[in-house]
């Protein structure tokens, strides 16, 4: 079994690995909103993107964990869903080759941007299902958080990589070739790291019977109402959780109050991924006495301090990387404490339906970046920034409560 675990833990990192090359070429934090500036786009089209990437996909993993639950292997499906985001990023590519760069085309070309990236974010809904149900089953439980603390170590070298790509090509080609390029090689990127799928020997789940729709809501239901932990998990990723919405707007942010390149776009990219580098970098050497719980806290901490520092740091352009540092902080911490705590609050029969609750539960990660677009263009940014850091901080209630035996310590 320690020799099946070895070569699972290779095939997620392999994986991770070049998936880490492939989102810094479409960051959603840097990238993507200083395209959908370049098409035309405003703070609206932005939420509106935001929810559909960040939002939109957990809610979208309702729908598709109970159409994998019955199914006791799920490897097949997240292959096909893999295949289709290495699909969607190509077309896009292609796509933008296409684009006037004069911007004389309308608007239209900001909702086919929307529209394929919709297909990208869905597709990846659809594979994380499958991932956390198979990590779940593939690594044993004491090594997954070695396999979450080496998976963010390793991805974070990859995207110091890609972030200095990323700055290379958007400071030396024009738009819209410089993102032409960017999506195409995050296709071609991602395809190369299916082939750590490829290498995985998958147990064997618990094989259930097809369900009908109204019962997969009952299960989902009874899950909410019978597990406590599960409930301050929700209430956890609703509050503080919204940093990951709120920060593709510090873009738009700065492009209010200086001129902003493509080359600054690709510094503040890099100063982010560093940031994310260097708390990957402490929690592995902190890893024997770190637990879940202090994690938590750091990000609730971190996350709330950062809306408030692009406010205060916003008319300076060099002292404004202090919010994109914060942010790759903020982040590298929360994609560790979160699945961590899932998996650990979670079991081989019920981790489907959790997963899913978790995608589906964080309503306000779908809500909010739409209403913070709108609210942008009516109040301004000062206010919803504010309002941002009020809802992060309020995560501290539910971090609190959660209790399990690897967050509070308990061997």
């Amino acid at each position: 079994m320690k020799k099946t675990t070895n070569r699972n833990f290779f095939a997620f990192t392999f994986h991770a690995l070049f998936l880490a090359l492939t989102m810094n070429f479409i960051n959603i934090n840097t990238v993507v909103p200083n395209m959908i500036a370049e098409a035309g786009g405003s703070s609206v089209h932005l939420g509106i993107l935001s929810a559909i990437m960040i939002g939109g996909t957990s809610f979208m993993q309702l729908f598709f964990a109970g159409i994998l639950m019955p199914y006791p292997k799920k490897k097949r499906f997240l292959i096909i869903g893999i295949y289709l985001r290495v699909a969607a990023l190509i077309l896009l590519g292609v796509f933008l080759l296409g684009v006037d760069g004069s911007g004389s085309e309308g608007i239209w070309k900001v909702f086919v941007i929307l529209g394929i990236m919709t297909i990208f974010s869905f597709s990846g809904s659809f594979a994380s299902i499958a991932y956390t149900d198979i990590l779940g089953r593939a690594i044993e439980p004491d090594s997954r958080k070695r396999f979450f603390l080496m998976k963010q170590l390793i991805s974070s070298f990859g995207v110091i990589i890609s972030a200095l790509l990323v700055k290379l090509v958007l400071g030396f080609f024009a738009y819209p070739v410089n993102y032409s390029i960017l999506f195409i090689s995050a296709g071609v990127l991602l395809l190369i790291g299916t082939i750590g799928f490829w290498l995985i020997r998958e147990p064997a789940g618990v094989e259930k019977k097809k369900i009908s729709m109204a019962e997969r809501f009952r299960a989902f239901r009874d899950a909410i109402s019978k597990d406590r932990n599960l409930q301050m998990y929700l209430l956890l990723i609703n509050t503080s959780g919204i940093i990951l919405v709120t920060i593709p707007f510090f873009i738009l942010l700065g492009r209010t109050k200086f001129e902003l390149t493509g080359t600054m776009v690709g510094t503040y990219l890099l100063v982010q991924m560093s940031g994310s580098l260097a708390t990957n970098i402490i929690l592995n050497l902190m890893n024997k006495n770190q637990r879940y719980k202090g994690i938590l806290y750091m990000f609730i901490l971190t996350g709330t301090t950062v809306p408030i520092a692009a406010l205060l740091l916003s008319s300076n352009q060099t002292l404004y990387m202090i919010v994109f540092l914060l942010s790759g902080i903020s982040l590298a911490l929360y994609q560790i404490a979160a699945p961590g705590v899932l998996l650990e609050i979670s079991n081989d029969e019920n981790r489907t339906v959790y997963t899913g609750l978790s995608g589906a539960g964080s309503i306000m990660s779908m809500i909010f970046p739409i209403i913070a677009g709108v609210l942008i263009r009516l109040i301004g940014f000062p206010a919803v920034m504010v309002i941002s850091s009020l809802i992060i901080f309020s995560g501290v209630f539910a971090a609190k409560r959660i209790d399990c035996k690897r967050i509070t310590g308990r061997e």
